[in-house]
């Protein structure tokens, strides 16, 4: 452990192989924009693409790229961001590998308030507030029936994953009364797509990790670290438990919200990053802005395969990241039994 000096005043503490870790996996996630920008029926080298960006390419070259391609890339790094950050908190706050707002019925709630707009015919505007609204009611519902003097990691678990499985239900059955062409266009979101992506998809995400990821990063990263070690040792150091875990299980709704507003609910990132996270810095804490860094790579790599794989026709992302997470969440579970955790 380390620690930096900023001024008399603000220290910070922070691991060196964390740092590094977190470090390469930003610059992969930018070198994969890079290609991608570059990447479609206008091939551009890696070359072309940053002296575009530096305001050195033609003007085609300028729109293509500043223009067509660019709003999908940064709402693709957006979206992995924060998915993985809305990860990082729940898998923490539960103390449970599995914990994700796709296991835990978050996600489902957004596609629920999604749904319910695509089934009424809404515009684009009205379905990401629609899926933002259905992900804060469902996390309070969850939240209520969990809570029994106090929010248990393992409770709020088994009721998230019995609201998964009733959302998942009311889901089929607004597709069933929707128009031919609004079940169709539900189906694609409920995938998980960048296809189209502009700005105002990525503003609001941009927005609120501006606004909570530096909260959980500097407001609470010790108190969160604590929390890992159990209610009462938290409590024991001054920990208030149960407001900081209302509050970092609000922030993790919102980025969950917002990014199933922005791309549709993409399935696995928010279990797979802070995992991988775990992994390569070999810290047992949360992880935060390593998950970041790592949810960010995993998603714009995963919309660059899901453009590359099939000549001709682009696949959405949640089915590449959906392929890659079911086989990583069977290989987690064959850990855990054998290491007789489940």
């Amino acid at each position: 452990m380390s620690v930096l000096r900023i001024g008399d005043t603000l220290s910070l503490r922070y691991r060196p192989r964390a740092l590094v870790a977190g470090t390469l996996c930003a610059l992969l996630a930018l070198a994969v924009g890079v290609v991608a920008l570059g990447s479609g029926d206008y091939p551009m080298s890696p070359a072309e693409v940053l002296a575009t960006l530096t305001g050195g390419g033609s003007p085609a070259q300028d729109f293509i790229v500043n223009e067509l391609r660019l709003p999908r890339q940064v709402t693709a790094l957006a979206v992995g961001a924060a998915l993985a950050l809305a990860g990082a908190l729940f898998q923490s706050l539960v103390r449970n590998p599995l914990g994700s707002p796709d296991i835990l019925g978050f996600t489902q709630g957004a596609s629920t308030g999604a749904l319910v707009v695509v089934v009424t015919g809404g515009s684009s505007l009205a379905l990401a507030t629609g899926a933002v609204a259905g992900g804060l009611v469902t996390g309070a519902v969850i939240y209520a029936l969990a809570w029994r003097g106090g929010v248990h990691g393992s409770r709020l678990v088994l009721v998230g994953i019995g609201s998964a499985a009733i959302l998942t239900g009311v889901n089929g059955y607004l597709l069933t009364r929707a128009q031919l062409m609004d079940a169709a266009r539900g189906v694609l979101w409920l995938t998980g797509s960048l296809d189209g992506r502009g700005w105002d998809d990525a503003l609001p995400v941009l927005a609120a990790l501006a606004v909570l990821a530096p909260v959980v990063l500097l407001g609470c990263g010790r108190a969160l670290r604590m929390i890992e070690m159990g209610n009462d040792a938290a409590a024991g150091v001054g920990v208030p438990v149960e407001r900081l875990r209302l509050v970092l299980l609000a922030a993790a709704v919102i980025l969950a919200s917002l990014a199933a507003a922005a791309a549709g609910p993409v399935s696995f990132v928010a279990l797979t990053a802070p995992q991988v996270a775990r992994r390569l810095t070999r810290n047992p804490g949360p992880n935060p802005l390593a998950s970041m860094c790592v949810g960010a790579a995993l998603l714009i790599s995963a919309d660059l395969a899901a453009q590359q794989l099939f000549t001709g026709r682009q696949l959405p992302v949640g089915v590449v990241t959906g392929v890659l997470g079911g086989g990583y969440l069977i290989w987690l579970l064959a850990t855990q039994r054998r290491a007789g955790r489940i």
